[in-house]
């Protein structure tokens, strides 16, 4: 029982601090369209128990660029594993992201933040930013920057967090 407190209480803080809504304009009154306290919900209990690499990033960022088709091969590498990708877009402008994600698709989820209170939460310095979450819903490892030559490095520390045993 105490395995399962650490993961659902990550779980549901992280969801407690979500509090950014998008909205788009229908005439003269907003619509919500999805909530990211709803996305992110409906991504980590449905990722529950496994590693979760959280990768924050935007349309602008040069090495975003670079990491995209990574992340989709990681995903696509360790998905039957227990593993997975979320990333979260900063930009303030969800049409940018937009563009990005037609030029760079994303086989893994993808959460709008534009107001950055996740990337404010989680303290991030830089873009690319990313963490590795263990089975356990603790975060095991932060990188700031995207290089292709740590990429043997990254995956070594998935493939490590990878052998831990699934929380239930």
């Amino acid at each position: 029982m105490k395995n399962l407190i650490k993961p659902v209480q990550f779980i549901i803080g992280f969801i407690v601090l979500v509090t950014v809504t998008f909205t788009t304009n229908a005439q003269s009154n907003q619509t919500p369209v999805a909530s990211s306290k709803t996305l992110l919900e409906q991504t980590l209990l449905e990722h529950k128990g496994k590693v979760i690499y959280i990768d924050f990033w935007a349309s602008w960022c040069v090495p975003c660029r670079k990491s995209f088709p990574w992340m989709n091969t990681i995903q696509d590498k360790y998905k039957q594993q227990g593993f997975t990708v979320v990333s979260i877009n900063l930009d303030a402008n969800k049409a940018l992201a937009e563009k990005f994600l037609i030029e760079m698709p994303a086989s893994f989820p993808v959460i709008y933040d534009p107001k950055g209170k996740l990337a404010k939460h989680f303290n991030i310095q830089g873009m690319p930013s990313s963490m590795l979450i263990g089975r356990d819903g603790t975060i095991k490892s932060r990188h700031t920057g995207f290089f292709t030559n740590k990429i043997k490095q990254y995956q070594q520390e998935i493939e490590q967090f990878l052998t831990e045993k699934e929380v239930k």
